[in-house]
């Protein structure tokens, strides 16, 4: 199968190239301090200064041998110190943001100059030694100039901070006179008051002045997540008259790649596909608005639906739901998989956050980015792991089709008992739970099952949850 292949390769270029960083490392990187996933050039000398301009050199995964081969001998024959991460595991875990931080999103080399000038003799060689590598952006630096993956801002380069009026610390530098202030992180032109930038450069980028539909059209005003493969906006459309809530989703361009080269844009793009199949059959997934790119990265404008989430939904309730609304619930999740399915699609990202409940209770289904045909099945991983079934991480051989029927057990389970099932053996949902008929709990089993064969589909489960709340409907049956 060509998904078993592209999986053997995937899995060969990761084993390569993390094999390949680790040599590079032992090269360039051999002091490793405890506990830390950093790894450095050399140790700290008295001489170090205590902050300045820090140099970050952006990669990706698929592109951080060939920056620290191109870099590496150049840094150590300088004598600079400078530092990277321990595996090209924690550059993913870095650059995907959730991990460790949005503001350290690209940050795969950070260089330490002595002084001043020497930081810009530094940026100007590192900048034609990675010209033309793809890398992600780093959110809150100031970029050197386009042709490298040179980013720069001024911050303290040994861990200094100050205390907080609530028992917490910041992080700090020193001003002129000694006294330590906050070092602030999370914008591009937050550098201290008493300094110049003199790596400030003149280009020829007029990326401000072009018209974009995002200065014309799509006005976002709040970010409701942000991480390295891109950000997701609430935001105005005035396309229309009068204007329109909308969602505005990013897919930014070496944003997160897969070890096959797949990054946002390329997730972004990929849901435009999904959500314009399924609403060409009536599925209820967001309308799309409108797509395009701006500066290498893709955006997508779709409806924004009014109403709560299912997670929250069910964290803001004190007490679990009624068997008989769990189950409704349950009803048109199975129904909605089924049509998905039948659409020849696996949906990959089923899970509460990604279901809106509307003011009437209808769910309607978010998030199509790692969405693949039923008949392509997708060689790398993807979801959210109390979701993910136990072989969706094992060499693929076979459909991806069961990972939906085991998130949908999982969120059956989690409407009838108000937990997440613990693996890889979960409590029956009858003993969480005794007033739930045998035949519910029953079907929550068979959707968990770990051999992924054994799984019912969509369109039985709901054929056997109609019939049991035609049961259920009745209060003197059930005590829910």
């Amino acid at each position: 199968m060509a998904a078993n292949r592209n999986s053997d390769h995937s899995r060969a270029v990761s084993e390569s190239l993390s094999a390949g960083w680790r040599e590079l490392c032992a090269r360039y990187l051999p002091v490793t301090p405890e506990p830390s996933f950093w790894r450095y050039s050399r140790t700290r000398i008295p001489s170090d200064p205590e902050q300045g301009w820090k140099l970050h050199i952006s990669a990706t995964v698929l592109t951080a041998n060939r920056v620290l081969e191109a870099v590496g001998p150049f840094l150590r024959g300088r004598g600079v110190m400078f530092k990277g991460p321990a595996s090209l595991l924690d550059l993913s875990r870095i650059n995907c943001g959730s991990h460790y931080g949005y503001a350290l999103v690209g940050k795969c080399l950070t260089v330490y100059p002595a002084t001043m000038q020497d930081a810009v003799a530094l940026a100007e060689r590192l900048n034609e030694l990675t010209a033309g590598m793809p890398a992600p952006a780093v959110p809150f630096d100031l970029k050197f100039k386009s042709e490298g993956c040179v980013y720069y801002r001024y911050g303290a380069f040994r861990h200094l901070e100050i205390p907080n009026d609530d028992g917490s610390s910041s992080l700090a530098l020193r001003n002129p006179q000694g006294e330590l202030v906050p070092d602030l992180r999370e914008s591009p032109t937050a550098r201290p008051d008493w300094i110049s930038d003199p790596l400030a450069q003149q280009s020829s980028d007029n990326s401000d002045s072009v018209e974009s539909p995002l200065k014309t059209t799509f006005r976002a005003f709040r970010a409701l997540a942000q991480r390295g493969k891109g950000g997701v906006y609430q935001a105005f459309d005035l396309s229309v008259q009068p204007p329109r809530f909308c969602i505005l989703k990013e897919g930014r361009k070496n944003g997160e790649p897969c070890w096959d080269g797949r990054d946002g844009y390329w997730r972004v793009k990929n849901e435009k596909k999904v959500l314009g199949a399924l609403a060409a059959l009536g599925i209820e997934v967001p309308g799309v608005y409108s797509s395009f790119e701006v500066e290498g990265n893709f955006y997508l404008a779709t409806e924004f639906i009014e109403g709560d989430s299912l997670q929250t939904l069910l964290s803001r309730r004190v007490r679990r739901l009624s068997v008989a609304r769990a189950l409704r619930y349950a009803l048109q999740l199975s129904t909605l998989i089924s049509r998905i399915h039948s659409a020849g699609w696996v949906w990959r990202d089923c899970k509460p956050s990604n279901l809106m409940v509307t003011k009437k209770g209808l769910l309607r289904p978010l998030d199509f980015e790692g969405a693949c045909p039923i008949q392509h099945p997708d060689p790398i991983p993807w979801g959210t792991p109390a979701f993910v079934p136990p072989e969706a991480n094992k060499a693929l051989r076979q459909s991806r089709l069961p990972e939906d029927l085991f998130a949908l057990g999982v969120i059956i389970y989690l409407l009838l008992t108000g937990s997440l099932p613990s693996s890889p053996d979960p409590i029956p949902v009858e003993k969480f739970r005794p007033c739930v008929p045998v035949a519910a709990s029953q079907l929550v089993a068979e959707l968990l099952d770990p051999d992924p064969r054994l799984r019912p589909r969509g369109k039985f489960v709901a054929r056997r949850l109609k019939a049991l709340l035609d049961v259920v409907k009745d209060p003197s049956a059930v005590n829910s």
